[in-house]
């Protein structure tokens, strides 16, 4: 239970800080070097005390990192700028259940029941109750129909990456080469850092979103020197709570409660990021909007319990 909790929090924290982050530095440039951060952290424990590069589904969690922590991440970082950390997170964290869910029943063939049908439904309801753009009139209709799709593709990526996570997990253990949590959450971050960094090289080559993959900083007039010297306190701090501690205590979490526990605490993120959002002055929500995140949340957490 703690490494639930712990998890929530420290991935909240992460999120404001991510936020905080595309206002100095490019989305894309950010998710790249947090990730080669957080590789260098988890490859120290995982290289000395875990499994390293061994295990008996490397190329699985690689696949599952490179979808994660590299395309949904990706996605991430491009919505944080357009509708902020409260709607951003919402939308990821109760967008990937339902894409999770529908993975497994496509490949898998879990079958969703009448009550996961439901709980989906609520969630797509709630968000788009919060989403509503006569709630979000500070943002542009160009602006906002852009943060929605990379928010639902950085929700699809998170629900795909977990679904191959688990199947990574199975065909190890199944190989006899179980995967400790740690090294497991390390071999997924060489998988997004690689499709980060051919993303990064591609944009930098082609130039293809021009002022999009510009910083929202308020002082556009700062040297890049100046940018770095500001967004670097807060690069370090997202790479330890995000990709580093909230993982692996993710992780943690899962080995000594199991999912049926620890998801439904997770899940509550979005609702847990709204303090901290306003506190670090962003817009303060409308009772529909939050209403609308509540239910969210709540079709979230169901959707979770009733899946288990």
């Amino acid at each position: 239970m703690l490494g639930a909790v712990l998890a929530t929090l420290l991935f909240s924290c992460s999120a404001v800080s991510g936020r905080q982050l595309v206002k100095w530095l490019p989305g894309t440039e950010v998710n790249f070097w947090r990730l080669t951060l957080a590789t260098l952290l988890l490859g120290a424990w995982a290289h000395t005390m875990g499994g390293g590069l061994g295990g008996g589904a490397l190329a699985i969690f690689l696949i599952s990192g490179a979808i994660g922590f590299g395309l949904g991440d990706i996605a991430l970082f491009q919505t944080y700028p357009r509708l902020g950390t409260r709607l951003t997170i919402m939308m990821v964290n109760c967008l990937a259940p339902p894409f999770a869910a529908l993975t497994e029943w496509l490949w898998l063939g879990n079958r969703l029941s009448v009550a996961e049908i439901a709980c989906g439904a609520a969630i797509l309801g709630g968000v788009g109750m919060a989403l509503a753009p006569g709630e979000n009139a500070h943002l542009d209709r160009r602006t906002l129909t852009a943060g929605i799709a990379f928010g639902t593709l950085a929700g699809l990526g998170q629900g795909l990456g977990a679904v191959i996570s688990r199947k990574a997990y199975a065909v190890a253990e199944a190989a006899g080469e179980p995967v400790d949590g740690i090294t497991a959450a390390y071999q997924r971050v060489l998988g997004g850092l690689f499709i980060t960094a051919l993303f990064l090289l591609f944009l930098q080559r082609k130039k293809i979103f021009g002022a999009k993959e510009e910083p929202v900083s308020t002082t556009p007039t700062l040297t890049t020197k100046e940018r770095w010297r500001a967004a670097g306190p807060w690069l370090a701090f997202n790479a330890l709570v995000g990709p580093t501690l909230g993982v692996s205590c993710y992780q943690w979490a899962l080995l000594t409660k199991g999912t049926g526990v620890v998801l439904p605490i997770v899940a509550i993120t979005p609702l847990i990021v709204i303090p901290f959002a306003i506190w670090m002055g962003e817009e303060r929500p409308s009772r529909r909007a939050l209403a609308g995140g509540a239910v969210a949340v709540a079709g979230a957490v169901a959707l979770v319990l009733v899946s288990r």
